[in-house]
């Protein structure tokens, strides 16, 4: 993602921390490389310990990387978590916008708004941990401003006023991702034992009555 802080690179710890010879284009490369070897070794990590164990130093030992350069590419440990859940939202926004009805353009806008809740928690259900931990990790404001939040907001806020022109469609879109947040939802999974078919019933029903269908 883009809204990454930018900070002074640390010192050299180590000579995994020397810049390369060989000009600007390997050096682009190596960054690539690393970039994936860093983002693979958190997915890893993430996948068998939990977001919540997960370290910088941890995922600097697993990529085989100098803990500064985690630092100079993602700027802190969210940047690192935000950056590994880049891929994950991209796919589903790429369904949004070219998928297929009702998700995808093509059906009615009520239908999309309806398929948009259970669509997204079935997302979630593979990654609301490691969302959870992002959204944790500054103030509480920060998903919000988020790039995917973002595109999510837009595109329900457009489907409001086109299949409910009365509603206050800036503000019921804000509702309806709230009820599908990382930590809601997890509260909802873990704490109350609702299964995901619950919930995304729930949310269809919540948008239905919006709709006032």
């Amino acid at each position: 993602m883009s809204d990454l802080p930018v900070v002074t690179p640390l010192p050299l710890r180590d000579e995994r921390d020397l810049p390369l010879a060989g000009g600007e284009v390997r050096e682009r490369c190596d960054a690539a490389r690393n970039r994936r070897r860093i983002l693979a070794a958190a997915e890893q990590l993430v996948a068998r310990e939990g977001a919540a164990a997960v370290s910088m130093d941890r995922i600097a030992a697993a990529a085989g990387v100098g803990k500064g350069t985690l630092f100079r590419r993602f700027g802190d440990r969210a940047g690192l978590l935000r950056a590994l859940l880049s891929d994950r939202e991209a796919a589903f926004q790429e369904e949004l916008i070219r998928g297929e009805p009702p998700l995808g353009p093509g059906a009615p806008p009520a239908e999309r708004l309806l398929a948009f809740g259970p669509a997204y928690l079935r997302e979630l259900q593979g990654y609301a941990e490691l969302l959870a931990a992002v959204e944790a990790s500054h103030d509480p404001a920060m998903r919000m401003r988020s790039a995917p939040y973002q595109v999510y907001r837009t595109h329900l806020t457009l489907l409001l006023r086109a299949a409910a022109p009365a509603l206050d469609a800036d503000y019921h879109a804000d509702v309806l991702l709230a009820s599908v947040s990382a930590g809601f939802m997890m509260h909802q999974r873990d704490d109350r034992g609702m299964e995901l078919e619950r919930l995304s019933a729930g949310w269809t029903q919540h948008a239905a009555a919006l709709l006032g269908a």
